[in-house]
């Protein structure tokens, strides 16, 4: 029978030790996921929105996002190609380790995935998750969802420590800067404003993390990098009820601000995700594009880290840091390295639900 919840704290991060702190045997790529056709995508969505009462209107609407591309989310696609190219880079640094992949709201789940890990024998796998930055959806939750699955497969299932979040490791800082100098190259000379764009999150959940500092320095390393002084945070993707207050501002009222100050060109860098999904497409190159069109605006837009070769070296490097002891924790700029486990309190929701792992020891 699987553990009772109230006897394991952050058990994604600290269940009990099968292996010593530096040994593994599996590397787990852990994603969002999504559609890869039609019928997937309201299954998909009620996936995403369950026990968050939101009408299904909404869901039908954001279902015609999806059939603009056919219903299918590049974002699986996507990670099996990063697998594709990690996998090399692992066993040239001397980890010959499976790597398996598994996903929060689609195939491949991770409940399945955590039980064929423990079908083959695995006992400790290091989590990489497709997020760089800290907040209640980008980590937090990762961690209860690989929780929920290791409960399901029950008390044999694999340890499932995790990788630091990146967001100023030099893999992604540079994966990111060669992507915003490429998008430069598609503008005129002269000057040009950078909106850096994550997905924004209720002001709650923003306060309960560091969600908004990490972008901010992800965001002027890569300015800084690139040579470009005027550029700035914004957001997408916004969800929820409109009463709900969450970061702003939304990266199409912020056009009309570059515009109205006299500059022509724009480039728009999605920083805040590491693959070119869905939400990147529709929201910018469908709204955010027809926005600058109607502006006069000249806009690129940049890639995502994706398979970028410094990125996939950076995995690299943190999965090979978090497998050995003593070794350099390089991180750019002022905030310094992130930590490797979460304290019990990090990264809460802030809309009052408790966690799985809020009842005492």
């Amino acid at each position: 029978m699987p553990t009772p919840v109230d006897q394991r704290k952050q058990p994604a991060d600290r269940a009990p030790a099968r292996l010593s702190e530096h040994v593994f045997d599996a590397i787990l790529l852990v994603s969002f996921g999504g559609p890869e056709g039609l019928d997937d995508v309201m299954p998909f969505l009620e996936n995403v929105t369950r026990g968050r009462g939101v009408p299904r209107e909404r869901l039908l609407e954001v279902a015609h996002h999806y059939e603009r591309f056919g219903g299918v989310s590049p974002i699986n696609s996507q990670n099996r190609a990063l697998i594709a190219a990690l996998e090399p880079e692992l066993r040239a640094a001397g980890v010959d380790l499976p790597v398996y992949f598994g996903n929060r709201n689609w195939h491949p789940f991770l409940g399945d995935t955590v039980r064929r890990m423990r079908d083959d024998g695995v006992r400790r796998a290091l989590a990489v998750f497709t997020s760089a930055f800290s907040s209640y959806s980008g980590c937090r939750q990762y961690r209860e969802d690989l929780f929920f699955a290791q409960q399901e497969v029950g008390d044999d299932a694999p340890e499932v420590p995790r990788v630091r979040m990146f967001f100023n490791h030099p893999g992604f800082v540079q994966a990111n800067v060669e992507r915003v100098r490429d998008a430069l190259t598609q503008l005129p000379e002269g000057d040009v404003h950078i909106a850096f764009t994550a997905h924004s999150i209720p002001l709650a959940m923003a306060k309960n993390c560091a969600y908004e500092a990490q972008l901010r320095e992800a965001a002027r390393l890569v300015a800084e990098g690139v040579g470009v002084d005027d550029w700035s945070v914004v957001y997408q993707s916004r969800s929820g009820p409109p009463r709900v207050p969450w970061l702003e501002p939304d990266v199409c009222d912020h056009l009309d601000e570059v515009a109205a100050r006299g500059i022509r060109s724009v480039v728009v860098s999605p920083i805040g995700f590491v693959s070119d999904h869905l939400e990147v497409l529709y929201d910018l190159d469908v709204e955010a594009r027809e926005k600058a069109d109607e502006l006069g605006l000249q806009m690129a837009r940049a890639g995502t880290a994706g398979t970028h070769p410094a990125f996939v070296a950076g995995l690299r490097d943190l999965s090979v840091e978090r497998m050995t002891s003593g070794v350099d924790r390089p991180a750019l700029g002022r905030l310094g390295p992130s930590h490797d486990v979460c304290a019990p309190d990090c990264c809460l929701p802030g809309n009052g639900r408790p966690s799985p792992w809020d009842a005492p020891d």
